[in-house]
C-alpha cells in the first residue's frame, strides 16, 4: 500500500480585528461558515453502490466536514477521466478500469472500496438452461464489449473442458438486461444486488454464476471511491475530510438499510422504490462485510487481480501496486 507523502499546510488562525487590534469574531463567523464546493461523479446511474453518498449529503456529514458536494453522473467522458483531469475531485470506479488506468500512467487512486467483495457473475433465465460455465459453449453472450469480458469467461469455462471460441461474444451496450435475454442473448454479466434483486421482485428465476466462485483473483474490489494524486498531494485534508463523510454515510446505510433506502429513493425519484428497497436490505451487510473496517483494502485483492489481467494479456506491463490504492485516509478506527 502506497504511503504518500503528503504536504499538510500550517493550519492559519484567521481573525478580523478592530482599528485597535481586538478580535470583533463577526468574519472568524463568517469564514467557519463557507463550505468547500466539490464534485463528486458517479460511475453509472444512481442506485445502491452509492446509497452512502446521499445519505452523508442528506444527513449533513458532508457539510460538518466543511464541505458542499456536488453529485453528478459521468456522461461520455466517464469517471476515471474527469477525476484525473480534475473536472471532479472525487468518483466511483472499479478496480478492473483503475488497473488499467494505473498502468496507462493516469493518475487516479483508490481510497476505499464500497463492497468488500465481488457480487457480480454471469446470469441467464433458468429456461436456457445454463448452470454452470460449461454450459455456456453454443449460446450467445450479451456485453459491452471490453476485452475482461472474453477473458473471464474464458478463465471459469476452462475449469470445465469449455472453450470460450465456442460462445457467440456480442455488444448489447446499454440495453435493458430482461429484455436483451428474451430477445437477443441467453446470458450476460450482471450485478447481483440490483439486477439479481429485480429479477427476484419480477419473479424471473435466474441461474447465476458467480466470479468468486470460480476465482479468488475474481474476487476483486467493485465499486471503489477515487481520487487524483493531485488531491492526495496538494488537498489531503480535503480527502481526508471527504472519506470520513462518506465512511459516515455507508456506517449509516449498514446499520439503518429502510431509511438509508428512502433517502436515495428522495434523492433520486425516479428510481423503482420498490427495488431500491429490497436491494438496500440485500447490499447493506456487504458493504463491509468481513472487513475490520469499511472501506479498507487489502494488497493482496490488488495484487491478485492485477497479476490475473496481466497472465490473460489484459495488461501492458505489470501493475505498481502501492501506486493503485490506499486506505491512508479511512477514518481512525475508534476504541
Amino acid at each position: 500500500m502506497k504511503k504518500w507523502t503528503i504536504a499538510i499546510a500550517p493550519v492559519l488562525l484567521m481573525a478580523a480585528c478592530t482599528d485597535e487590534g481586538e478580535n470583533t469574531g463577526s468574519d472568524v463567523s463568517n469564514e467557519q461558515q463557507e463550505l468547500k464546493e466539490i464534485t463528486m461523479v458517479l460511475d453509472w446511474t444512481p442506485n445502491t453502490n452509492h446509497t452512502g453518498l446521499y445519505v452523508a449529503q442528506e444527513k449533513g456529514y458532508f457539510e460538518e466536514q466543511g464541505l458542499d458536494v456536488e453529485i453528478i453522473l459521468p456522461g461520455e467522458a466517464g469517471a476515471n477521466q474527469l477525476v484525473a483531469s480534475n473536472q471532479a475531485e472525487f468518483g466511483i470506479g472499479a478496480q478492473e478500469s483503475l488497473t488499467e488506468a494505473r498502468v496507462q500512467d493516469i493518475p487516479i487512486v483508490s481510497i476505499a472500496a464500497l463492497i468488500q467483495h465481488n457480487t457480480s457473475g454471469f446470469a441467464s433465465p433458468v429456461d436456457k438452461g445454463i448452470e454452470s460455465p460449461g454450459d455456456y459453449e453454443g449460446k450467445t453472450y450479451g456485453g459491452w464489449g471490453a476485452p475482461v469480458e472474453k477473458a473471464v469467461l474464458g478463465s471459469i469455462m476452462e475449469q470445465e473442458g469449455a472453450d470460450v471460441e465456442n460462445v457467440d461474444i456480442g455488444n448489447i451496450g446499454n440495453s435493458d438486461f430482461f429484455t436483451a435475454v428474451e430477445r437477443d442473448i441467453d446470458f450476460a454479466w450482471i450485478y447481483y444486488g440490483w439486477t439479481g434483486i429485480e429479477a427476484e421482485l419480477r419473479g424471473d428465476e435466474l441461474n447465476m454464476q458467480y466470479l468468486t466462485d470460480y476465482s479468488d483473483k475474481l474476487d476483486y474490489y467493485t465499486p471503489i471511491l477515487m481520487t487524483n494524486e493531485n488531491m492526495i498531494t496538494e488537498d489531503p485534508e480535503t480527502v481526508r475530510a471527504f472519506t470520513k463523510a462518506v465512511s459516515q454515510g455507508y456506517g449509516f446505510a449498514i446499520d439503518e438499510p429502510r431509511e438509508a433506502a428512502d433517502i436515495l429513493i428522495e434523492a433520486v425519484p425516479d428510481l423503482n422504490p420498490e427495488l431500491v428497497k429490497a436491494s438496500q436490505e440485500w447490499l447493506s451487510p456487504k458493504y463491509q462485510d468481513d472487513s475490520p473496517q469499511f472501506g479498507q483494502q487489502q494488497e493482496q485483492v490488488w495484487a491478485d487481480y492485477a497479476a490475473w489481467m496481466f497472465d490473460n494479456g489484459l495488461l501492458d506491463q505489470e501493475l505498481d501496486v502501492e501506486q493503485a490504492f490506499t486506505n491512508e485516509f479511512l477514518p481512525e478506527e475508534e476504541n
